[in-house]
């Protein structure tokens, strides 16, 4: 990086390592995820963020407290950025009772009310008017919170999200629609699934500001996320960004044969752009970070995971008398209802 890109650097050193450790702290969980659901200790489908931890740290890490965040099934980063219990999410994912959802959700579905946290959800596309709502319902209040709606390039063809973006153009929705295209909508290259390959122009039929953006430069992120994140708050209006990412894992946990929609060699070459080592150059630059400190994280990191894990693998599994608890309300409902 030249002399001039670092002196423009507005993080300090020590939010600058924050930032690289929770980088380097879910591409461990991340891979740690992958390694229990092989084992057939994580029911139902999983999905992990490798090589698009930039996009959740730098968006997330620019948002106040009281803000709301939302994604579809590729939903683990948030939370552990968010400071949920790492605990709670690994027992989750492994169906255990002491997970966020009690064990009944696991992967796609975890949730952190407390910290903004909505989900997690599994239908694609789904949860894109549920988001919408958030930020109708701050403007309603008289709030300034912005809503982050995440999305992947995928649902970004799908009918509701037109619908979506209708309804937030036309009543002024603070909510920042982030279509996380990492290339692939699970199998399939987006020019054989989207006729207008740049997706961030969906927001122009219904005036929503939008543009596309660099998912893996940490640094890049914050600063992009910062300036739309102020624009919505101080504007109450919408906004689109397609942030450009490279998921390096596989669409899911059983995605095993990715040669049948990318080469090796292609996934070699989008390598070169890994987030944390953009980083890594940034802070070995401005003598941050050495060969040794790195070592010294890394295997901290790993340390940490491999503790969550056996705690979640040690904790038990929902009662069967449970099947039907909170499936909609345990509530009896009033007379005439």
């Amino acid at each position: 990086m030249a002399q001039e890109a670092l002196e423009q650097i507005t993080e300090s050193p020590a939010e600058l390592e924050k930032l690289y450790r929770q980088m380097v702290f879910i591409r461990h969980f991340e891979e740690k995820c992958n390694q229990v659901y092989r084992m057939g200790k994580a029911g139902g489908y999983l999905h992990v963020y490798i090589g698009m931890e930039a996009t959740a740290v730098g968006w997330l890490s620019c948002l106040r407290s009281d803000d709301y965040i939302i994604t579809a099934y590729r939903d683990h980063a948030q939370p552990l950025i968010l400071g949920t219990d790492p605990v709670k999410i690994m027992c989750e994912i492994m169906g255990r009772q002491g997970g966020l959802s009690r064990g009944k959700g696991g992967s796609m579905h975890l949730y952190d009310l407390e910290r903004g946290f909505f989900g997690g959800w599994g239908i694609v596309g789904g949860h894109l008017p549920l988001g919408a709502g958030l930020a109708f319902g701050s403007k309603y209040k008289g709030e300034d919170r912005v809503t982050l709606n995440f999305l992947g390039d995928g649902a970004a063809n799908a009918g509701v999200f037109f619908e979506t973006l209708n309804m937030a153009g036309l009543w002024d929705l603070p909510c920042i629609f982030i279509i996380e295209n990492n290339e692939f909508a699970m199998g399939t290259r987006i020019e054989y699934h989207a006729a207008d390959t740049e997706l961030y122009k969906r927001g122009f039929p219904f005036g929503i500001k939008h543009e596309r953006l660099d998912g893996m430069d940490l640094l890049q992120v914050r600063k992009d996320a910062r300036r739309i994140i102020d624009y919505c708050r101080s504007e109450s209006r919408p906004y689109v960004v397609e942030v450009m990412n490279y998921r390096f894992s596989g669409h899911g946990a059983a995605d095993n044969d990715q040669t049948l929609y990318r080469t090796l060699e292609e996934l070699e070459q989008a390598k070169l752009r890994d987030p944390i080592k953009l980083l890594e150059k940034v802070m070995i630059e401005q003598n941050l970070l050495n060969d040794e400190k790195i070592e010294a994280i890394e295997e901290e990191m790993v340390d940490e995971v491999q503790r969550i894990y056996e705690i979640a693998d040690a904790s038990p599994f929902p009662d069967v008398t449970e099947v039907y608890d909170n499936v909609y309300s345990d509530m009896e409902p009033e007379k005439g209802h």
